[in-house]
């Protein structure tokens, strides 16, 4: 199993620009800032352990019943809870992917298998993926765009791998926490198919979209309500806390700070993209707020020297020394990057 070793680790490093989290460039909103402080303020209380007032708000954005959405601290702790919930016996993943999906599988014993993404495909999943939805699987985790790669499933091959889990009852986790960055995220939205497909859980957090990764925010979404139940039984109470719950609900208003995101994201995300291959990287095919490209094994360490975070992905399952991965950040933060990399390019 891989380290446990994420971006957005400022704390060991010294660092002028981060971009080896995923975050919106556009930082948190004032407005859930300050959503957050008064939570911070009326923190003497407990928070609502049922997240009543987050939940409605949800409801009404998702366009799905309060009783089908359930809150976390953070997309990780769903994870967790979820499998405790479930104790699959086998589980399939996709690598490389996100490491939490394997240490929470693996912390309730779970045979687990893997899909390998090949660098010949662009790391993209094939219609062979179909062929490993064994009727022996309990459950399956995808991420759309998936981590680190930023590739996109087609959605086509995704309503046949949903249909096939369905069909055998296989739990199936697709986790969005990328999708708002989309250049066309309603095309990727998959709620109005969960009454017809308990077996879908829908994956989604407040961290990515909102900058709000100090907080810890993230939520599900499934029709299978007795599964939410046993996920509720397998956490702590009150692991969301007041500020997060309150920051929750005035972000859910920021509609325009969104798509302000998605259109500087689509542009920069273009800009660094032909940069990058200008300098001789090989850049794959992102369509998320990050990009995935291979060059020479030591650039991350070049890069810290110079005040600036990348996240090396070396630790990744299926992942060699010479792949990276960074944040689209503003225009000109990302010129800075370019910069200090041009810097080891020569």
């Amino acid at each position: 199993m891989q380290k446990h070793q994420h971006g957005g680790d400022i704390y060991t490093s010294s660092c002028r620009i981060d971009f080896s989290a995923n975050l919106n460039p556009l930082g948190m909103p004032e407005r859930v800032a300050a959503a957050a402080c008064e939570g911070v303020r009326r923190s003497a209380n407990y928070p609502d352990v049922h997240c009543s007032g987050l939940r409605m708000a949800l409801s009404e954005r998702e366009q799905v019943p309060a009783e089908q959405i359930i809150c976390g601290n953070g997309a990780a702790e769903l994870i967790f809870s979820l499998t405790a919930a479930e104790k699959p016996r086998r589980a399939l993943l996709v690598s490389p992917g996100f490491a939490e999906y394997e240490q929470a599988l693996s912390a309730q014993g779970c045979d687990i298998r893997f899909y390998e993404l090949r660098e010949a495909d662009g790391f993209a999943i094939g219609e062979d993926y179909l062929d490993c939805l064994t009727a022996e699987l309990d459950m399956v985790f995808l991420c759309n765009p998936n981590n680190p790669t930023g590739v996109q499933i087609p959605r086509p091959l995704l309503e046949r791998i949903l249909a096939v889990c369905q069909e055998k009852h296989i739990r199936m986790v697709l986790d969005v926490c990328f999708l708002d960055f989309l250049d066309k995220p309603r095309e990727s939205d998959f709620n109005m198919l969960l009454q017809e497909n308990p077996q879908l859980f829908l994956l989604k957090a407040f961290t990515k979209t909102y900058a709000m990764a100090g907080l810890r925010l993230g939520y599900g979404l499934c029709a299978d309500e007795a599964l939410l139940a046993r996920m509720e039984l397998n956490r702590q109470p009150w692991s969301v806390s007041l500020p997060a719950q309150m920051a929750g609900v005035a972000a859910l208003k920021e509609t325009e700070y969104v798509e302000q995101a998605r259109a500087l994201v689509g542009q920069e995300r273009a800009w660094l993209r032909e940069k990058l291959t200008e300098l001789g990287f090989r850049v794959y095919d992102s369509a998320a707020n990050f990009l995935f490209f291979s060059g020479a094994p030591g650039l991350s360490e070049k890069c810290r020297s110079e005040g600036i975070l990348i996240r090396d992905c070396a630790n990744y399952r299926g992942l060699t020394e010479g792949y990276y991965r960074i944040a689209v950040r503003t225009h000109e933060e990302n010129e800075e990057l370019i910069r200090v990399m041009a810097l080891w390019q020569r």
